[in-house]
């Protein structure tokens, strides 16, 4: 399935229906009086966040939304039907923005089942039968329904994940998030080998939880290099953040500069959240180059720093402990139905 975060649609609900201009006709009832009825009520348009998408990809094809009108008003006082609602079904993590600045959030939603009426169908016209007064006794008048509303909305998507997974490009992150999940995401000895936003369920110790994998930061990114700046928000609602940094790449303590100041740069509260820094691929360096390279990143600011191998799994159960205990409870994917395996005797984990 192709993965789209983005798309901008039309939508626009239904016209009331008109009020009908209707006279009773009865044998031996020479006046019956005026006897149409109201029109119906048109749809609304409405969205509901549903389980099982994960991208927009659908509004690619269909990019005009619009609910039908109500019916006609009738004689005998019969009032118009009520038109069926538009649902309009969205991914959870989808925010609706108003197209004419681009920024005001509309609608957010973060849980299944979550459903916005964004515009109201019009009110059906009124019927000659409800214009008629003691002077006025056979009246003509009858209203047309009321016309719906229009717009233009963006639709934009911000996967909800509880750990986000960033680093600079070909720093170990496909491997990474493969080897701890159920993901199976494209691995390659090349820069941006991942192109969109990838999602695992990872499970340890008794515990799930999703991890976001976006593409690979580079210096600039925050305005626009490179292709991560556009997948930033996917992990603007992670709990906690793991910088993944290639021990045989550029400098780590570079790395991780370069990282942060794009996380800085962007916004969206990235900057405030936690951050645990893995040293990565080091099955090919060793462990006391690793150790060396974690005193000068935490001489450089980083609180935790965990030496890791993605390819063999080495280090792997230190940091996955170290990401429960900014987790909640109960996580994005995790049911209070019970535990879904006995807990293990581990050692605790101790980051360098």
């Amino acid at each position: 399935m192709h993965f789209l975060d983005q798309a901008k649609i039309y939508i626009r609900s239904g016209a009331g229906g008109p009020g009908a201009v209707s006279f009773r006709r009865e044998k031996y009832v020479e006046y019956g009086g005026p006897d149409g009825g109201n029109g119906g009520k048109g749809g609304d348009i409405i969205f509901e966040s549903v389980p099982g998408l994960n991208t927009l990809i659908d509004f690619r094809y269909a990019q005009h939304f619009k609910a039908s009108r109500g019916g006609h008003g009738m004689g005998k006082d019969r009032t118009g039907a009520a038109a069926p609602d538009l649902v309009i079904p969205v991914p959870v993590g989808t925010q609706i923005i108003s197209d004419e600045d681009g920024e005001t959030v509309l609608a957010d939603f973060t849980e299944v089942g979550q459903r916005v009426t964004l515009l109201e169908g019009g009110i059906g016209g009124r019927g000659n039968a409800s214009y008629k007064t003691s002077t006025n006794r056979a009246p003509r008048q009858h209203q047309p329904g009321m016309p719906g509303e229009e717009m233009y909305v963006w639709l934009r998507l911000k996967l909800l994940a509880d750990v986000g997974l960033v680093g600079l490009p070909n720093a170990g992150k496909s491997t990474f998030l493969n080897a701890v999940s159920n993901a199976r995401s494209k691995v390659g000895e090349y820069a941006f080998t991942t192109l969109v936003p990838k999602l695992g369920v990872v499970r340890h110790k008794n515990r799930e939880f999703v991890l976001a994998d976006i593409p690979g930061l580079i210096a600039g990114a925050a305005d626009g290099a490179g292709i991560g700046d556009r997948f930033l928000g996917h992990i603007e609602r992670c709990r906690v953040l793991v910088h993944l940094i290639d021990i045989g790449g550029v400098d780590p303590v570079e790395a991780m500069r370069i990282v942060e100041d794009e996380l800085e740069a962007y916004g969206g509260d990235l900057e405030g959240k936690p951050r645990l820094v893995a040293l990565n691929k080091i099955d090919i360096s060793g462990r006391e180059l690793a150790g060396d390279y974690a005193r000068e990143l935490k001489a450089a600011g980083a609180e935790e720093v965990f030496p890791i191998s993605g390819a063999t799994g080495e280090g792997m159960e230190a940091l996955l402990d170290a990401v429960l205990t900014y987790l909640p409870a109960k996580t994005t994917t995790e049911r209070p139905d019970g535990e879904v395996e006995e807990a293990r005797d581990e050692k605790p984990w101790s980051p360098l």
